[in-house]
């Protein structure tokens, strides 16, 4: 493995395709395979203008959130995971694969997958593959506002998975990639737990609304970026086809985000590759080994929080785990489960 210290990387800003409308899982891979042939070919245009403009190969590219299915809407879980979730060994996985495999680049992703382990449910996955076409990452989403995430059967994922599980940071020859899916990047501990365990470039894939405006998002992408001395690669829809919704209702705004916090390229509206830039890993690792009060992941102390994170609950582990067995919510589950722990807090004086 030969380390590549200075390289492009692009958030590549293309449409989600909803799969709610199609009559069944076969009409759903069918989609899903067209798209990735799709990606693949604007991809590869994408990165030889980005080498023939700048000069420096593209081996990184971060594709948006649920891009080949959308979200799920208000589709019961097991019918999601039945009809569009991904398998882990999946011809989905393989295409990708091929496509990375075949620019010689490490793609990330996002998408719907089921587990072999809890049958009935899905995880909202973000991916790395790697150019061996093999996935080299796979992190499960942790927050989640409707959808099952690792932490609701929390004791018996970590029983299968481990905590490398939860928190996976991949070293490679290009960094040390870790990914946050989604609004996750307002969580700044999902940000810190991989940057403690040695992430330096975070894949964020996501569908928000793109704004002139400062949203929450974009302010927590520099905030994750300076506060951990990491890169953030963002890539977002360029609107979301096929929904009740219009086209262009989360569209906008990928960006690549340096180590400082400072927008390196940010795109506008619609389907692009604008969002590229060089990421130098060099200067990052040497920011990282600066004594200095900018320094702010080696002067993070982390024992004085340790009691307090450990004595407050908030959201509980193991919502989805009945008598020892998982059980399979309906959509209502999760907002009782919020409001519950609204109450908590109000009662407990905390809010």
């Amino acid at each position: 493995m030969t380390a590549v210290s200075q390289y492009a990387a692009v958030a590549l800003q293309i449409a989600a395709r909803s799969v709610e409308r199609l009559a069944d899982r076969a009409a759903a891979r069918q989609q899903m395979l067209a798209m990735i042939e799709a990606i693949g070919v604007k991809l590869r245009s994408s990165s030889v203008f980005i080498q023939q403009y700048g000069g420096t190969p593209v081996k990184l590219a971060v594709l948006p959130e649920y891009v080949l299915t959308s979200y799920p809407g208000r589709i019961s879980i097991p019918d999601f995971a039945a009809k569009a979730a991904l398998d882990i060994d999946g011809p989905e996985y393989q295409a990708l694969g091929k496509v990375a495999q075949s620019q010689q680049l490490f793609l990330a992703g996002n998408a719907y997958e089921r587990d072999a382990h809890f049958p009935g449910l899905y995880f909202q996955t973000s991916f790395v593959i790697g150019p061996s076409g093999d996935v080299v990452l796979r992190y499960r989403r942790l927050n989640s506002m409707f959808a099952p995430t690792p932490h609701d059967v929390w004791s018996k994922y970590l029983d299968i998975y481990g905590i490398d599980g939860v928190f996976p940071v991949a070293r490679t020859e290009i960094g040390n990639l870790a990914a946050i899916a989604s609004e996750e990047i307002l969580y700044p501990e999902i940000a810190r737990a991989h940057a403690l365990r040695g992430a330096e470039i975070f894949v964020h894939s996501s569908s928000e609304i793109g704004s002139p405006l400062m949203t929450p998002k974009a302010l927590a992408k520099r905030a994750r970026a300076m506060e951990n001395i990491a890169y953030v690669v963002s890539a977002n829809t360029a609107g979301i086809e096929d929904t009740t919704l219009p086209l262009d209702s989360a569209d906008g705004n990928s960006v690549v985000i340096d180590y400082k916090g400072a927008v390196l390229a940010e795109a506008n509206t619609g389907e692009t590759f604008t969002a590229f830039a060089d990421l130098n890993l060099d200067a990052l690792r040497h920011q990282r080994r600066k004594p200095g009060m900018t320094n702010f992941l080696a002067r993070q102390r982390l024992e004085p929080f340790a009691a307090v994170y450990g004595a407050t609950v908030g959201q509980p582990a193991n919502g989805l785990i009945e008598n020892g067995q998982v059980k399979v919510p309906d959509r209502n589950h999760f907002l009782r489960a919020h409001e519950q722990v609204i109450e908590r807090l109000a009662k407990d004086g905390l809010i």
